[in-house]
């Protein structure tokens, strides 16, 4: 058999511990042959491959990003259409070419919901979840997620010290589009006395209360806020640039809190953005494991013969779940997990 590998979206730590894991199962366990897409949904779309054996995965494993490469490419668009084929119909002939028999997607909702589409068109396909977020609601975790939480954290810890040096509020934005996962864990983690979150829009002056409580102390405030968050009155943005898949390209919170808290509270304020920092580097212990995990299901579902299936993490197994499923609604920050870290605003 062969099998075709691809990453889709942004990049996280844990990807190359995924392919590396498919390519060792499948190579020792079932004589597979393995072909790997460049740039995500582009490699199929333009037949762009590269060969993948035991020897082109080992070391892998601590590196961050992917070997493959990643990309935002959106067979579903209408720009994918050519010569009169749809992107799907252009993949799947590229596929059945290749004398690929299954492919393996690892990606978060939106190439899981390319993966779903080819699968309903008699691609047999694998999904293996890829999203910093943790927001995909069929899996406990994602891999990458750990990884970003922790490099948050330290940043945090950083940051203590060098805001109670100079008195002033240092805001900290990191990643979360939808969700607030990254912010409430790193927060809390790392003391943050604001944590604020998309799931639950936040009141200018009520931080800006917060702040000045820090203040009265002999410690100076930590403001954690998702990418994602936005005020209780903010209007909806003009103008907002958007990815292939429809997506606002967010940023920008952090700096607009920082010049509002300093208005506010006349105390001088700055902002942190992690950004991209937190998707590089070496994976941590808990996300290296899971994304091998991951990947040694993967292949194995596809040996069984499973299409339309994603590999998903409950409690500490390992489970199969329909790709629809894993793509139909986001896992959100619960109301009562925020009230727990509401403890310690302030």
């Amino acid at each position: 058999m062969r099998v075709g590998v691809l990453t889709g979206g942004g990049d996280c730590p844990g990807l190359n511990a995924v392919i590396r894991a498919i390519v060792r199962t499948g190579a020792y366990d079932h004589d597979f042959e393995f072909v790997g897409f460049r740039d995500g949904w582009r490699g199929p779309l333009e037949r762009d491959i590269q060969l993948l054996d035991v020897q082109a995965v080992r070391g892998i494993l601590p590196r961050g990003g992917t070997i493959l490469g990643s990309s935002r490419t959106n067979p579903l668009a209408d720009s994918a259409t050519q010569d009169g084929k749809t992107g799907l119909r252009r993949i799947t002939e590229n596929l059945a070419d290749l004398g690929v028999d299954a492919l393996i997607a690892i990606g978060g909702e939106d190439t899981l919901g390319v993966a779903s589409r080819l699968s309903q068109a008699g691609v047999k396909v694998v999904g293996v979840p890829k999203t910093i977020d943790n927001d995909l609601g069929a899996t406990d975790y994602t891999f990458g997620f750990d990884t970003a939480v922790n490099i948050a954290m330290e940043a945090i810890d950083r940051l203590h010290t060098t805001a109670e040096s100079h008195h002033r509020a240092l805001i900290v934005e990191v990643m979360g589009r939808n969700a607030g996962w990254i912010a409430l864990h790193a927060g809390m983690a790392g003391g943050a006395n604001v944590i604020l979150i998309p799931e639950h829009p936040f009141d200018i002056e009520g931080v800006c209360e917060y702040v000045r409580q820090r203040f009265e102390t002999r410690y100076a405030p930590i403001v954690v806020v998702a990418e994602g968050a936005q005020q209780k009155t903010s209007a909806q943005l003009e103008d907002v640039r958007l990815d292939a898949f429809g997506h606002a390209r967010l940023g920008g919170v952090g700096q607009l809190l920082a010049e509002e808290i300093e208005r506010r509270t006349g105390n001088e304020a700055r902002a942190t953005v992690l950004g991209h920092i937190q998707r590089g580097g070496t994976p941590t212990a808990f996300d290296r494991v899971l994304a091998t995990r991951f990947g040694i299901h993967a292949i194995r579902a596809v040996a069984d013969g499973k299409s339309g299936i994603m590999v998903a993490l409950r409690g500490t197994e390992i489970v199969q779940v329909p790709i629809a499923e894993a793509v139909g609604e986001l896992k959100l920050v619960p109301p009562e997990r925020y009230a727990e870290a509401e403890i310690f605003f302030g």
